[in-house]
């Protein structure tokens, strides 16, 4: 018997090849059908994020699926304001915090590839302040003393861009570099609208490290120290540098670190929790961090917590990750340097469950990928105000949801959203 094909099959597989044919655009494309998609079965995702909106355990959410180049889901579900239930519009702008550091780590590569600095060159090259680094040894809980120890080696450009660098975090470290920070003042980035970014990283530079460079992996300011990196070499602010480089090349028009008063209104409401873990608007100031930050305006450029972004904006950085550097006919980056930029980077360390670090983005390893539907090689990360991303180089896929609470006792949301994106690929 001959093979028959429906109507609507050729249809399917004509759009495609076109598709893929002009695919040399490297743009987003926002229309038509992607024939290795089962839509019916990724609308499995509007059920399980709807039934977390009505249960009351997050305000609203918006998530946005890219195959192949092609816009295959992008939604906006339940409320920005659940008291006037005033909708949550995909192009929302939300705060991104940590996904901040991907484009900052790009940044710092694009000035690798003018020749600017090698990644194995000691930052106090540039920052002298880090000449003599020391290690914190002991610890006096009581006041806030220290002994410390001399590094074995120098921190350099690389440690900074993997979190091996053995800085520690502002706010969200470890008890005792918590406190060393706080008592120097050295701020976590986010809503920081005072202080000025050369001064706290060379105040940074000369407290003790929380490790030696190089020997473990540790979440760390070291973005933040390469966002003053940027501007030291560049002459620019970091606020400038993006947008030139970055932001208006790519077509990024909703990525900022002070929102203009235009686009107030598209800035998605902050969620807290109470101590029962009921879902409630912050209002208020939390942990000295206003809400409305993004609206305030600020002159302290955090390279890693900066940013408020959509959705759709942080989709076409991804997507030139995946054109290994290129998005809409503008090459950010050489094929090599994504490369590099996405494989592993900290040798036998590990990050989290036993995954690895690249520069600037968490690598998915054999290990976890048996237990998680992401391929091996999908690069990403997320924000502390409930935004998540990756990139999938096998499927040639981009996927984001982002709400915006802190904390969330409902985060595994993300980790389900990972399996409904799976499931419906043919």
């Amino acid at each position: 018997m001959r093979p028959t094909f429906s109507l609507q099959r050729l249809a399917c597989i004509v759009m495609f090849t076109a598709f893929v044919a002009c695919s040399g655009a490297q743009v987003l494309q926002t229309s038509g059908f992607h024939p290795h998609v089962n839509y019916e079965r990724l609308k499995r995702i509007d059920s399980v994020i709807n039934k977390y909106i009505s249960n009351q355990w997050i305000a609203g959410a918006v998530t946005l699926v890219v195959k192949d180049g092609r816009v295959v889901q992008y939604k906006g579900y339940g409320y920005d304001d659940i008291n006037s239930k005033k909708s949550l519009s995909k192009d929302a702008i939300f705060r991104i915090a940590s996904q901040t550091k991907a484009i900052v780590s790009v940044a710092v590569m694009m000035l690798y590839e003018e020749g600017k600095f090698l990644l194995t060159d000691p930052i106090e090259n540039y920052i002298p302040e880090f000449k003599n680094g020391m290690v914190l040894d002991k610890f006096n809980e009581a006041d806030t003393t220290y002994t410390s120890v001399p590094v074995k080696r120098k921190v350099t450009i690389k440690d900074l861009l993997t979190h091996t660098s053995g800085l520690g975090y502002a706010v969200i470290g470890s008890r005792e570099m918590n406190a060393i920070y706080a008592k120097s003042a050295i701020p976590s980035g986010i809503g920081e609208l005072k202080a000025d970014l050369a001064d706290k990283m060379k105040t940074l530079a000369g407290l003790p490290l929380a490790s030696q460079p190089g020997a473990k992996w540790s979440y760390s300011l070291g973005v933040d120290v390469l966002g003053y990196l940027v501007e030291k070499i560049s002459g620019m602010t970091l606020d400038d540098y993006l947008k030139k480089k970055i932001f208006l090349p790519l077509g990024m028009t909703d990525t900022y670190f002070n929102l203009p008063a235009d686009k107030f209104g598209r800035l998605a409401t902050l969620y807290t929790e109470d101590s029962l873990h009921h879902l409630a608007k912050q209002v208020l100031p939390r942990g000295g961090i206003s809400p409305d930050y993004p609206k305030l305006g600020t002159h302290y450029f955090s390279g890693g917590a900066g940013l408020s972004s959509t959705a759709y904006d942080y989709a076409q950085f991804l997507q030139m990750m995946l054109n290994h550097g290129v998005y809409n006919g503008v090459e950010i980056l050489s094929p090599r340097t994504v490369e590099m930029m996405t494989q592993n980077q900290i040798g036998d360390l590990v990050v989290g469950a036993g995954n690895k670090f690249g520069l600037g983005f968490e690598i998915v390893t054999e290990k976890v990928a048996a237990e998680s539907p992401k391929n091996i090689g999908s690069f990403g990360w997320g924000g502390y105000f409930g935004t998540t991303y990756w990139a999938d180089p096998k499927e040639k896929m981009v996927c984001l949801i982002m709400t915006q609470q802190s904390p969330n006792s409902h985060s595994d949301l993300s980790k389900k959203f990972e399996v409904l994106v799976y499931q419906a690929l043919k």
